[in-house]
């Protein structure tokens, strides 16, 4: 009997994981190659891929992939630059926890998407706004999880720092930080998956560019083949970016056979 969480090589993992991608199309094809669905609810793959091939015979495409991963980069990198700061003082410290976990958990639980007329009044209809979404939607949830990985550092640990004498800034800097540093990482990791998705609610309004422009605008006119083909975009470049993020861990990471 296979034991629990028996590792497998990389290959074996990319095999499954190609494996259930390639089920799925098949199912995707097979249900639309029989006409059980209307083609205006379900394009084939086929129609898919062809509509993405026309807008970028005309660059549409490029220049709205280009514009949505630049606003999710840059709304990403402030919310992470600024959660990065604030969530291991909440994790160490019980007063500055006090002052600042309550405000993020009332925050947090608020629906970013009420808002976005809000962050229309606020910053307009630019970019500004755009980051400013995908900032509402992915900081506090970071400074909770960053927080939280720092919390989960063995007391052992801080123990033989003191034993040996260390101060409170050594220990913090040599022991506590680079132990969560691992589980940060992949606090990050999650969290950009959530930017991914606040960008394309950013991008439903008041927007004239970017993937999410482009599925609103395909939706006037039931373009279903459009909004199924920038839906698989989106889900091919957060792939893209989760994988790059895992491989940059296990490289960070590899004393603890990151995955």
């Amino acid at each position: 009997m296979a034991r629990i969480r028996q590792r497998i090589s990389r290959r074996q993992y990319t095999t499954v994981a190609v494996g259930t991608f390639a089920v799925l199309l098949g199912v995707w094809w097979a249900v639309t190659a029989t006409g059980m669905i209307s083609p205006l609810f379900l394009p084939s793959p086929g129609s898919v891929v062809a509509r993405l091939g026309e807008l970028m015979a005309t660059g549409d495409f490029f220049s709205d992939v280009g514009l949505s991963t630049y606003r999710v980069t840059v709304g990403y990198l402030a919310a992470t630059v600024m959660a990065l700061a604030i969530g291991p003082l909440v994790g160490v410290s019980a007063v500055f926890e006090a002052a600042v976990e309550p405000l993020m958990d009332f925050v947090r639980y608020m629906p970013v998407v009420a808002f976005v007329p809000l962050t229309i009044v606020w910053a307009g209809t630019d970019d500004i706004q755009k980051f400013l979404i995908i900032w509402m939607g992915t900081f506090f949830q970071q400074v909770l999880m960053v927080a939280d990985a720092v919390r989960q550092v063995p007391q052992p640990l801080v123990h033989l720092g003191e034993t040996l004498g260390m101060g409170r800034t050594a220990i913090l800097t040599q022991i506590v930080f680079p132990s969560a540093w691992p589980r940060v990482w992949d606090a990050l990791r999650v969290t950009l998956g959530w930017a991914w998705t606040w960008l394309v609610v950013a991008e439903l309004v008041a927007a004239t560019g970017g993937m999410g422009y482009r599925i609103n605008v395909a939706k006037r006119y039931l373009a279903t083949d459009t909004i199924i083909g920038y839906v698989l975009v989106l889900g091919i470049l957060g792939l893209l970016f989760d994988q790059a993020m895992r491989a940059i861990g296990r490289v960070m990471f590899a004393y603890q056979r990151v995955r």
